[in-house]
């Protein structure tokens, strides 16, 4: 079977490089397409790929600026030649899926979310711009919101990241969608209950995470915590942290999880399409206080696995801190850990076997290994991996 993947730009390694390194293990012998590649910053998984990018890979500062190029990239992805091709996965978050491909192909589209900054974030990105460039953005976003919905009619099958973006999918495509929570390396990281006593915030240090909620409400109350991660907002959060406050700016892998494994908790005030930062820190034994809107909802389980805060406001974070500091002898390590692993990159591999075998089939093409596979990793997962995430049941006793 000849398979191509589509992914919308390859500047990083963030959560969704961490899903094409496992549609890559399911498809070694896949060619990737993408509009624009860093070669600097790719996995040796991805390396052993051919990689075909579009013409906007071609224009000037496209590795650093390729978001300015977003009105080019519908056309630029029609321009890909994806002839001979049985199978195309598009990996969505940016324009990736309205590739033409063969009348007989399978598309199975795999959502992160539909363009954020085209539908439900769509003013936060509008107003975060300059007058000028907020009101260029108004024709374009047209443009792309009609595109983005006629080329969801090109996609046989949608898998959603979460059912939070299986509800943005029915919304704006008027499309159903299947359920795959995104892969979490859980193996990566090593149940802890001891602490060093300050809390932790990790991820991109962007608008919408909101870690300078986070930094204020710690400036406030004076409790230590720690703040690890890149973006625009680096430069102004150690402006206004406090001493209590370190914000240490990007760090290697092992250096992130030291610090899961030594926090107190992780506290994570951004709404997000899924987020993996807190399956990694619960896969670290430690106990998450979110934003109780969007992804967060099917990871963490309030009262179990952490706690939820329902504004996102200093007040609000510095009360469900103090809710936990409370009730904290009642968070089990082992059932934090024991939960995070439903979210494995095995259980991810296998669902989206299950999802590709059963579209080739629908199509009338011979799947192959992968229904066997998808049976196979179901039948052979641990139990904690054999259903989606749920409420875990009551406890017969507290744990410390």
């Amino acid at each position: 079977m000849k398979v191509a993947i589509i992914h919308y730009w390859l500047v990083a390694m963030r959560g969704g490089e961490k899903v094409l390194e496992q549609l890559c293990r399911l498809f070694p012998q896949a060619d990737i397409f993408t509009h624009v590649v860093d070669p600097a910053v790719l996995s040796p998984t991805l390396k052993r790929h051919r990689i075909v990018t579009s013409f906007i890979d071609r224009l000037p500062g496209a590795r650093r600026h390729y978001q300015k190029y977003l009105p080019l990239m519908p056309l630029a992805l029609e321009h890909l030649d994806l002839r001979g091709y049985d199978l195309v996965i598009s990996s969505e978050s940016g324009p990736a899926k309205g590739v033409v491909t063969d009348p007989d192909a399978v598309h199975v589209c795999y959502c992160h979310s539909p363009m954020r900054y085209v539908w439900n974030m769509y003013h936060d990105y509008r107003g975060g711009l300059g007058r000028l460039a907020g009101s260029a953005l108004v024709p374009v976003a047209h443009y792309l919101r009609w595109w983005d919905t006629v080329t969801a009619a090109r996609v046989d099958s949608f898998a959603a990241n979460s059912g939070n973006v299986a509800r943005r999918i029915r919304r704006y495509y008027g499309r159903g969608s299947e359920v795959v929570f995104p892969p979490v390396e859980v193996d990566d990281f090593t149940p802890t209950r001891d602490h060093d006593g300050f809390y932790l915030v990790a991820g991109q240090l962007v608008g919408y995470k909101r870690a300078d909620l986070a930094v204020e409400a710690f400036n406030r109350s004076g409790r230590p915590l720690v703040v690890i991660g890149a973006g625009e907002q680096l430069d102004a959060l150690r402006r206004m942290a406090r001493p209590n406050v370190r914000v240490l700016g990007p760090q290697p892998f092992d250096s992130l999880r030291s610090h899961y494994a030594r926090c107190r908790a992780l506290v994570f005030p951004g709404e997000e399409d899924f987020g993996i930062v807190p399956v990694e820190a619960m896969a670290s034994g430690k106990p998450v206080l979110a934003y109780g809107r969007g992804g967060a909802l099917e990871t963490v389980v309030d009262g179990r696995t952490g706690l939820f805060f329902r504004e996102q406001s200093v007040d609000a974070i510095n009360a469900a801190v103090e809710r936990f500091e409370a009730t904290e002898r009642r968070f089990s390590t082992e059932e934090i850990a024991l939960h995070a692993r439903g979210f494995h990159a095995d259980l991810f591999r296998g669902r989206m076997a299950g999802l590709i075998a059963r579209s080739l089939t629908a199509a009338g093409h011979d799947p192959g290994d992968l229904a066997a596979l998808a049976a196979e990793t179901e039948l052979a997962a641990e139990p904690s991996l054999l259903a989606p995430p749920a409420p875990l049941p009551p406890r017969q006793r507290a744990a410390g």
